[in-house]
């Protein structure tokens, strides 16, 4: 009897599935290695204690198992950012019929997912192609700006007469409204489609680097420049389109060597003195406002009217409610595809709820919590109390401006609930992990999970 423990033992450890088992206290008795690496906790400190010390209850379907001792199949999972699973859990019951625990067993999709990674992109092909076909015309660039709503087709029309001519262009807009997207598009209905955009996010590059980054260097123009010289990104994007994303972040000295490349058409490398001519179309976006920054004397006007030759504005979702539908429904069809589940039914109440929220993240906010809801939502049919656990706990649709200070007390419990979130996701969900990084028991850091409402 013992040996064959002990050959169980061995076998259960070999399996590449995560395999967890608890008694009827909750308590771990085995967690085998695929288990380890899966959540990063060693058996040893995970070991006939209570699993909820170690994972928030809502996690773990083999406390559902206890509770129903009910089996459940093929549930989907993100234990961390990496990695997909899909859940088999069965209650364990001994000679008398009486539940003494429950077994859990983890697969691994990862690899299936990734696979389907690219199924999105290649939808979104596959509708311009349909469209293509149709109307047996060329594809319109902009049919990627998704929407009908009046304020999104001013900016598309006046876009579309952007892209006819040479002039530079500006594209202001509050963060994830597009304005890279409209950039791309503009290029792509433009004579220069054929030829390259270069994209350039001024706010990620290093101010000791955005000389080398934009214009290049000669070979030897300093230590550990490449021995060939480099093409700075301005100069890729010779014949074609240059966007520079967040050029409000451009240093004023930039500022003063890109306004000589608008007004003379050459650039100078890093080490060169004769100069090189370019033939470059500008789109630059920013959502700060470039007025108030040439008042405060950190952006140079006479870029700024360089830049602001053409200018559109990317209208905020809350401005472009009409699109809410529309656009939740092609979300949730791509992610439904992506990873391969039922996409749930939202109910009117709910998107009362959609339209009525303030959007401060605009269409990205929006598609990020469409794919939240394909990943976590195990409901076929949502309604408004289902939605309202998916948007932001700090945010609240049309929160009235009469509403009181918030209190230091309350200012003090933001500030925690959002280290605790940090640090989990730094420890991709290792409660045990977060804990000892955050200087307080696993008990206490379960306590104000439960108490914030964090998940995962």
């Amino acid at each position: 009897m013992i040996n064959d423990l002990f050959y169980l033992d061995a076998v259960l450890s070999s399996e590449d599935d995560a395999i967890t088992i608890v008694n009827n206290k909750k308590e771990v008795l085995f967690w085998n290695d695929a288990a380890i690496q899966t959540y990063n906790i060693p058996f040893e400190e995970i070991k006939n204690k209570p699993i909820t010390d170690f994972f928030y209850n809502d996690d773990l379907m083999v406390l559902k198992v206890l509770e129903t001792k009910e089996p459940v199949h093929n549930i989907y999972h993100r234990p961390r950012k990496d990695k997909h699973v899909v859940i088999n859990a069965t209650p364990i019951f001994d000679e008398a019929k009486q539940l003494i625990g429950a077994v859990s067993v983890e697969r691994d999709i990862t690899q299936i997912v990734k696979l389907n990674d690219n199924l999105e992109t290649t939808s979104a092909e596959l509708d311009e192609l349909r469209q293509k076909v149709n109307t047996n015309t060329e594809v319109n660039p902009f049919y990627k700006l998704k929407g009908k709503s009046i304020p999104l087709q001013q900016t598309i029309r006046i876009a579309h007469k952007a892209a006819k001519t040479e002039a530079t262009t500006l594209v202001l807009g509050e963060s994830g409204t597009g304005k890279e997207i409209c950039a791309r598009a503009i290029h792509e209905a433009s004579p220069r489609k054929d030829s390259p955009f270069i994209p350039v996010n001024c706010g990620a590059i290093p101010n000791a680097l955005f000389e080398s980054e934009l214009f290049g260097y000669e070979a030897g123009s300093f230590t550990g420049a490449d021995k060939k010289g480099k093409a700075g990104k301005i100069e890729m994007a010779d014949g074609g389109t240059l966007f520079l994303d967040e050029v409000g972040e451009l240093p004023l000295d930039m500022q003063v060597k890109l306004l000589r490349v608008l007004q003379e058409n050459s650039i100078y490398r890093i080490g060169d003195s004769t100069g090189k001519e370019v033939d470059v179309r500008f789109i630059a976006a920013t959502n700060q406002n470039l007025e108030q920054l040439m008042d405060e004397k950190k952006f140079r006007s006479d870029l700024f009217y360089r830049l602001n030759v053409i200018q559109l504005t990317m209208p905020p979702l809350r401005e472009r409610v009409d699109d809410i539908p529309e656009l939740t429904d092609l979300f949730l069809k791509q992610f439904s595809a992506k990873y391969q589940v039922a996409s749930p039914e939202i109910k009117a109440d709910a998107f009362q709820l959609l339209l009525q929220y303030n959007w401060p993240g605009n269409v990205r906010e929006l598609r990020n919590i469409m794919e939240r809801i394909i990943i976590l939502s195990e409901k076929p049919i949502m309604n408004k109390q289902d939605l309202i656990s998916y948007l932001p706990s700090t945010l609240h649709p049309h929160q009235s401006e009469a509403e009181p200070t918030p209190s230091l007390a309350g200012e003090k419990e933001n500030i925690e609930k959002q280290l605790i979130e940090e640090t989990l996701n730094q420890t991709n969900g290792n409660k045990s992990d977060a804990a000892r990084r955050l200087g307080i028991s696993r008990v206490t850091l379960y306590n104000k999970i439960k108490k914030y409402g964090i998940r995962g």
